[in-house]
């Protein structure tokens, strides 16, 4: 299956203020093709938060697919409920459970899941 790709959006912080600024660009999700979530590890432990809007008028399924990379993948995928009509905020507590040699992660949708996704994260050294 070839996998449409978001990248991580990481806010812009000066030296000079403690505000983080960054336009957000949501992807629409094609279901069939699921999401490949690129540089997973640009941010942070524990700063990962990915945003799906759940445009259906039923709840849907996203599938966090496990990872080749580190050995916290034996814990498996993570399946979650993204509820319908809403926009729902995942933050992903240990992402290395999750990503690919290619420093990537594969989100999966389920069937009835129409809308959009972006991932947000802090970035590496601020």
């Amino acid at each position: 299956m070839a996998r449409d790709e978001i990248s991580i959006q990481l806010p812009v912080i000066e030296n000079t203020d403690s505000a983080g600024v960054v336009k957000i660009t949501p992807k629409t999700v094609t279901v069939a093709n699921g999401i490949t979530l690129t540089n997973a590890m640009a941010c942070m432990n524990n700063t990962l938060f990915i945003v799906v809007s759940n445009t259906a008028n039923a709840d849907a399924t996203i599938t966090l697919k496990k990872g080749e990379k580190f050995p916290n993948s034996m814990l498996g995928d993570l399946t979650l409920t993204a509820e319908k009509s809403a926009t729902t905020v995942f933050q992903i507590q240990d992402p290395a459970r999750f990503i690919n040699n290619d420093r990537a992660i594969d989100i999966d949708f389920g069937s009835s899941f129409t809308g959009t996704i972006y991932a947000i994260g802090k970035k590496v050294g601020l």
